[in-house]
């Protein structure tokens, strides 16, 4: 019988010379009783010389605390060494708990005469606080302080809905000097905005209360009609097998607010499970009671009303979907992720693990949220829109990149019905920052990392993550340089390490998520990783729909859809004053003198490098050089190298370097330009901090910012600049893309890398290489030198812990910890517009 361990099971190995000897013992009876008494002899001698006789040795524990006795020592916990930031404060770490309560109570005193109900009250004619978070200090400002001058004031981004006004619309306001006392003072927010003016409906959800207006246009005739086209139903009650979705964008310039809404099965992974039955619902303005259906589309007959629909259903003259396509009878345990098919060769073991045998690399002050590793230092931030931000990343003292954070991220979708042809979504509307999720430890990052927490706010209160942020020192796998020569100092390889800071978020159209990575080399090298995951969102298949996506199930389609994400790189070169180089490889023809007239000619057909300094912001929207003979680079012209060179850092495309397919949709019409382009540069302005808002997806017709607008012919030689690095994936689904996709094939990057920014490469500054050094006389070994670092240095790390995960930490509008009532209350909550479920 096999022995179990630990929960594995060793492989059983066959010994041809045992049963060789049992086979004799069958065959001569007495030999065997004699070798039995010989071995129980034997047995007898070595246990009582083993009890008695035989020196004591410690156990594997008491090696641990004896280390006069052989055996491995216990590892350094997994606890990153402090950190020593430079500054008191983080200028830039989001509003705490406490500090949003004051502010939300300083907002609601008579005197403001903001006549406000708090968010969980609230309907749309009220006047709600929609979002308190920390406003930015000025460059200038924060730069004095990392100085070492005074720091700068802190104010609070404030955003009301000013749902009680005759006219309803959305206001920004800035709030502060912080801490709240009598000298704080709140006015308009303008100046960062195209559009000074937020359009009511263009707004964001506040509540569920909200959706259930919807609701009423599901009546229970439409309830009936439902659950025999489909067998599925929707009358408002818990075991109801349908739920609905909305599509976006919901207005074109804040005239109205319309959507399609999908309904779908109410399953695991409902985003897949779409019926043939579409509505279209009016719900502009602040009174429900106005609100209508306009449209259903069933089976491809449009009716322009519910009764409509109502009536050819009555009547006969609907033509419905086949009973034999209706999925009412399919088994959809296929959208689960529980685990199928016969288990891989070894999989019952645990795969490898990072573990930092000498302890962690990196530092950390979790108090301001401040990193070192190997000469990088950084502080994190974190918003609600986008989420993560990195601030005055810095490399052996210099400060390369004042700000790092994304700024936006579309999905264009395609296909033969109402909602996917009609939606283009922006994810910084839902909130990126607010649908940050906590990380799994060991799934989503190694065991060892070091997690942080982030903090936002909404409508309904504040949310705690404590693991929304990890960081992690990790091997490559393979060395960032290596050379094999036998001249003395020639061979050789440095060690790849990385640090990588990332952070997890569910974008607002599925339950799709976007994670967010960050890695930094010893090199100078930074790349900037997004990999995305989670269910499609998907369509009802047909054959209609070919050409549209792919085909995933038997009614069930990924439809065709491009992914772009915009970043804001502040690039500082040696200083505030950069420039745009282009740097081109052409072809040239050449006659060289030296060359004959022979079987070879005297033409020589060659590259050569063109160097061009862009000069304006309107020759700055940029895509990639044609077969990537080139790059783009931020160098100051007045700072060089040791060798005459400016110094500078170059962009580099990584994975799908992709830009938006469609141009002229009305859907993207003028509020997210910056996707036509897989880059572009502008001269840094207080008033352009991002190249989107929460309200641009609602407004393509007239966006609150216009990228566009950014680049009105400044100049942008030796002047602070902004890159606008975009990612993406044109993403064309496939039956491999259910239940989930994979951040194998759904990822893209750009690099960040030194371009004669050092005079040679500083990864040799490392100890962590090793130098060889041919011998003496061939057959014999190596020398070489490992600068004194124990690579092969061993101990025994910690059991990482038992795996847990733990609901955030919500508050309300008082600064009370809340609990949800119940699971279900939990779930809708955190899918809200995603998974809409009926309640008539």
């Amino acid at each position: 019988m096999p022995i179990r361990s630990q929960g594995y099971q060793l492989l059983p190995v066959k010994n041809n010379e045992s049963e060789h000897s049992r086979e004799n013992d069958d065959v001569s009876g007495v030999p065997s009783r004699r070798l039995r008494l010989g071995f129980l002899i034997l047995f007898i001698v070595i246990t009582f010389y083993a009890l008695f006789l035989a020196p004591e040795k410690p156990s594997l524990t008491e090696s641990f605390q004896n280390s006069a006795h052989p055996g491995l020592d216990k590892c350094a916990s997994p606890i990153a060494p402090a950190a020593k930031p430079p500054t008191r404060t983080n200028p830039w770490a989001p509003l705490v708990v406490s500090e949003i309560t004051d502010i939300q109570r300083w907002l609601e005193a008579p005197q403001r005469e903001l006549n406000l109900t708090r968010g969980s009250s609230a309907i749309l004619s009220d006047n709600v606080v929609y979002l308190i978070e920390t406003y930015y200090p000025a460059k200038a400002d924060a730069l004095a302080y990392l100085a070492g001058g005074s720091a700068p004031d802190k104010y609070a981004h404030v955003v009301i809905h000013h749902g009680g006004s005759d006219a309803p619309i959305i206001k920004n306001y800035l709030v502060g000097p912080l801490p709240v006392s009598e000298q704080m003072s709140m006015r308009l927010l303008s100046e960062i905005y195209h559009e000074s003016e937020i359009p009511f409906n263009a707004r964001g959800f506040v509540n569920i209360e909200e959706l259930r207006d919807v609701f009423k246009f599901i009546s229970p005739e439409l309830s009936e009609a439902l659950d025999d086209l489909f067998g599925a139903t929707a009358r408002g009650n818990d075991n109801d097998t349908l739920v609905a979705s909305a599509g976006g964008p919901f207005s074109f310039d804040g005239s109205t607010r319309k959507t399609w809404f999908s309904l779908r099965r109410n399953l695991p992974g409902p985003w897949l499970l779409p019926i043939n039955f579409w509505q279209y619902i009016d719900v502009s303005g602040t009174d429900p009671s106005l609100w209508k259906s306009s449209k259903i589309v069933y089976n491809h007959q449009i009716f322009g009303s519910t009764e409509e629909f109502l009536q050819s259903y009555r009547n006969g003259t609907l033509i419905r979907v086949p009973e034999q396509v209706t999925g009412a009878n399919e088994d959809f345990s296929w959208t689960t992720r529980k685990r199928v098919g016969t288990p891989r060769d070894l999989d019952h073991l645990p795969g490898p693990r990072s573990v930092s045998f000498a302890g962690l690399r990196f530092r950390v002050d979790r108090a301001t949220q401040y990193i070192s590793w190997m000469g990088w230092v950084m502080y994190l931030s974190f918003d609600r829109d986008m989420g993560l931000n990195l601030w005055d990343i810095t490399l052996k003292g210099e400060r390369i990149i004042y700000q790092l954070a994304p700024q936006e991220a579309i999905a264009q979708y395609a296909g033969n019905d109402p909602l996917q042809s009609t939606t283009a979504w922006q994810d910084r509307h839902f909130g990126m920052g607010l649908a940050v999720r906590d990380l799994l430890p060991g799934y989503d990052c190694p065991h060892e990392a070091v997690y942080l927490p982030a903090t936002t706010h909404s409508a309904l209160g504040v949310i705690v993550r404590e693991k929304a942020i990890c960081v992690f020192e990790q091997d490559t796998g393979r060395p960032v340089s290596r050379h094999t020569g036998y001249m003395e100092g020639e061979f050789g390889a440095v060690k790849g390490y990385m640090l990588t800071v990332r952070s997890i978020s569910v974008v607002g159209n599925t339950h799709e998520i976007l994670q967010f990575d960050y890695m930094f080399h010893i090199d100078g090298t930074m790349e900037v990783r997004l990999s995305a995951s989670g269910y499609l969102q998907g369509g009802y298949w047909e054959p209609l729909q070919e050409g549209y996506g792919g085909r995933i199930r038997e009614h069930s389609m990924g439809n065709l859809h491009d992914h772009v994400i915009n970043y804001k790189v502040d690039l500082d070169i040696a200083g505030l004053e950069n420039s745009l180089l282009e740097t081109i490889a052409g072809q040239e023809i050449v006659e060289q003198p030296w060359l004959e007239d022979d079987e070879w000619g005297r033409t020589v057909i060659q590259q050569k490098i063109t160097r061009r300094i862009i000069e304006t912001e309107d020759e700055a929207l940029l895509k990639y050089p044609i077969n990537f003979q080139g790059h783009y680079s931020i160098v100051n012209q007045n700072k060089t190298n040791a060798w005459g060179s400016p110094r500078g850092y170059a962009i580099h495309a990584g994975y799908n370097p992709i830009h938006n397919t469609i141009v002229g949709s009305r859907r993207l019409l003028n509020n997210a330009n910056w996707a036509r382009y897989n880059l572009a540069v502008s001269l840094r302005k207080e008033t352009e901090p991002s190249s989107s808002s929460m309200w641009n997806m609602n407004l393509p017709g007239k966006p609150t910012v216009d990228f566009h607008k950014f680049f009105d012919g400044d100049n942008i030689t030796q002047d602070d600049l902004v890159v606008w690095v975009n990612v993406g994936t044109h993403h064309m689904p496939q039956a491999e893309d259910s239940p989930n996709t994979k951040t194998t094939v759904a990822m893209s990057s750009f690099l960040l890398t030194p371009l004669n920014y050092f005079d040679s490469d500083i990864s040799l500054e490392s100890t962590n290489a090793i130098l060889l050094s041919a011998p003496s006389q061939p057959g014999e070994p190596w020398g070489f030198d490992d600068y004194g670092v124990k690579q092969d240095f061993t101990c025994v790390p910690e059991t990482p812990p038992p795996f847990e995960y733990l609901d955030p930490k919500v508050y309300d509008e008082e600064g009370r910890l809340k609990t949800s009532e119940s699971v279900e209350d939990m779930r809708k909550m955190a899918e809200m517009y995603h998974r809409i479920k009926f309640e008539l």
